[in-house]
C-alpha cells in the first residue's frame, strides 16, 4: 500500500479547488488556493507526480447518452480463484455499459455500475454478459433511482 504524503493547508486548497472543477486555470486555481501562480504550477506537479492527483475525467450524463436505466450487479464468482478474476474483470472492463468495477469482501465477489439504455437492454447484459458465464454463480440487480456525488476527498483530521 503506498504511503500517504504530508498536505499542507495550500496543498488542501488545491485538491478542494479541482475536484470542485478540474477544468479550472492555473491562475484561478492560484487565486483560490492563495498563492502565486508559479508556486500553484509547482504545488499542482508535485501533487501529479507523487500520485495524489492520478488524472482529470470528464463527468458524463449517461441518460443524455441513451443510457438512463444504471443498475448495481453484485456477482458471485465460483471458484474465487485468479484464472477466473482476471478473466472476468478483463471482460466486464470492457462492456460498454460498465461504469464502475469494484472486487469486493463478503457474500458478494464484485459490485458492477452499469448504463443500459432500458430494462431489456439491462435483462440482455445479465443473462448474456455475466450468467451465461461459467465462473458467474450468481447475479443479483439493484436499479439505481438517484445518485448524488460526495465532497472532494481529503486525508483524515
Amino acid at each position: 500500500m503506498p504511503e500517504s504524503i504530508e498536505l499542507d493547508p495550500v496543498d488542501l486548497r488545491i485538491l478542494t479547488a479541482l475536484q470542485n472543477n478540474a477544468r479550472l486555470t492555473n491562475k484561478e486555481l492560484a487565486a483560490a488556493a492563495g498563492i502565486a501562480a508559479s508556486t500553484c504550477l509547482d504545488r499542482v506537479n508535485r501533487l501529479r507526480e507523487s500520485g495524489v492527483i492520478r488524472g482529470y475525467r470528464v463527468d458524463v450524463d449517461a441518460e443524455r447518452l441513451g443510457r438512463p436505466l444504471r443498475a448495481l450487479l453484485h456477482v458471485r464468482v465460483q471458484p474465487h480463484r485468479r484464472p477466473l478474476v482476471d478473466p472476468f474483470v478483463e471482460h466486464v472492463l470492457a462492456l460498454p455499459e460498465t461504469r464502475e468495477l469494484y472486487h469486493l469482501t463478503g457474500p458478494d465477489d464484485f459490485l458492477v455500475h452499469v448504463a443500459a439504455k432500458n430494462a431489456a437492454d439491462l435483462q440482455r447484459l445479465v443473462l448474456d454478459e455475466f450468467t451465461a458465464r461459467d465462473e458467474v454463480a450468481l447475479v443479483h440487480t439493484d436499479l439505481i433511482f438517484q445518485h448524488w456525488d460526495g465532497g472532494p476527498l481529503l486525508p483524515p483530521g
